[in-house]
């Protein structure tokens, strides 16, 4: 399974694996939801994906955004590979929040 949400009372955990592309974006898109409504932190661990789409990168921006507008903390946990780091550069995302400590 390329994608799963884990949930505590404070924190969300959104681990991305394979290559996230426009197949899973509706899955991505509802698991987002569900991680910014139920947690006041949201990380989102690319350790394991091979590469992400513009439809990926899109939705996970949209996630910050909106993370950022309701107070919570939203971040890319842990090391990205580097085919996730040139999407997101390609992108235009240059200044994506990242946090350390999940790979």
């Amino acid at each position: 399974m390329p994608l799963r949400l884990e949930q505590q009372e404070e924190s969300s955990l959104l681990s991305l694996e394979g290559m996230i592309d426009i197949a899973c974006a509706a899955e991505l898109k509802q698991l987002l939801i569900e991680a910014l409504s139920g947690a006041k932190e949201v990380r989102v661990s690319l350790g394991k994906a091979s590469g992400l789409d513009v439809t990926a990168v899109q939705l996970l921006w949209a996630a910050a955004r909106e993370a950022k507008a309701s107070g919570l903390e939203f971040a890319l946990a842990g090391t990205m590979p580097e085919p996730v780091l040139k999407a997101l550069g390609s992108a235009g995302f240059h200044e994506f929040p990242v946090s350390a400590g999940i790979s």
